[in-house]
């Protein structure tokens, strides 16, 4: 039985948030792992993992900069120079916030390359989502696949005009800023290519709407993606108490 559109998402939004929740190093691995491994399982994991890497990349260098070597907090001094100091606590901040980071990329971009633009737009019909709101989501999920390799193409392009890339992080750093232009821009250009296609043919006038896909939508995921909000909610709930400084006594 294939997972009807909306319970992909709930699945995905759900387990994002209770990850980020929790806050632990140990679950953001395990959830990380779960998606490669469900990535695999569905013959996505080449595409799932290169678009990761293209976004989280510049993530971790940045988080190993800000937080590794200028930990304010950080006490436990591993290594040092100059004002820059490495820290088992700054290192332990980059460790949870990076895999956090991870694990919810990972969810995220499982869904959009393994669920169905088609039915996730009927989906969202059948429950009177605005399609403007439909529009969008589906083009953000038609682009991301894209993205790594129109990546590779720009990498090629700009390796035949002459750019070498070294193998040293500031040289690689430097060639991902020179990549991510020209992808950004393309991304946007094709999303307003989209827009106006759509547009041309009255995806976004009012009135009532007439769907030629019909989606079967289990009871027991109905249930599924209920119970799902609940214990997403239940975890923000939570992890607000834990986190609320609770009143001292006089």
């Amino acid at each position: 039985m294939s997972l009807h559109p909306l319970t992909a998402l709930t699945a995905a939004c759900c387990a994002a948030v209770v990850t980020t929740a929790a806050a632990s190093w140990q679950l953001s691995v395990a959830v990380a792992l779960a998606a490669a491994l469900l990535a695999a399982r569905a013959g996505v994991a080449a595409r799932v993992l290169a678009a990761a890497g293209v976004i989280l990349a510049p993530l971790f260098l940045s988080l190993l900069v800000l937080h590794g070597l200028f930990f304010l907090e950080g006490h436990t001094v591993l290594a040092q120079w100059g004002p820059a100091r490495v820290t088992a606590e700054g290192l332990g901040f980059a460790l949870e916030l990076g895999t956090r980071t991870a694990a919810c990329v990972l969810l995220l971009l499982l869904f959009s390359f393994t669920v169905s633009v088609p039915d996730l737009v009927t989906a969202l019909a059948a429950r009177r989502i605005p399609p403007q709101l439909s529009f969008v989501l589906a083009s953000t999920l038609i682009l991301v696949p894209a993205m790594a390799g129109r990546l590779e193409k720009i990498r090629q392009a700009q390796e035949a005009r002459g750019l070498v890339v070294g193998r040293g992080p500031l040289s690689r750093l430097a060639a991902a800023r020179l990549q991510a232009v020209p992808l950004v821009l393309g991304l946007v250009e094709d999303a307003g290519l989209r827009a106006q296609a759509l547009d041309a043919r009255g995806f976004g006038l009012p009135g009532p709407r007439t769907s030629y896909r019909q989606l079967q939508d289990p009871p027991a995921q109905r249930i599924f993606r209920a119970a799902a909000l609940l214990l997403a909610a239940a975890a923000v709930v939570l992890r607000l108490m834990t986190a609320w400084p609770t009143a001292v006594p006089s």
